[in-house]
């Protein structure tokens, strides 16, 4: 008896441990990045609004107090 409630046990962990991984993965492959997707930062040299803008230096430090 004790031995079959530990092999239940551990079954039904690796059950849920794998059944986690797989909707998990389902999730992350439904929501991939969308590269046309507003408000992302442009990319060096492709961006309409780089080329009519003046240029502007870099951010080059995200410190703050």
């Amino acid at each position: 008896m004790k031995d079959s409630k530990a092999w239940l046990l551990k079954t039904g962990a690796t059950v849920l441990a794998l059944g986690a991984t797989l909707l998990s993965t389902l999730y992350v492959t439904s929501h991939l990045k969308n590269p046309v997707a507003p408000l992302q930062p442009p990319v060096l040299g492709t961006s309409a609004v780089e080329v009519a803008s003046p240029q502007v230096q870099p951010l080059t430090s995200t410190y703050a107090s």
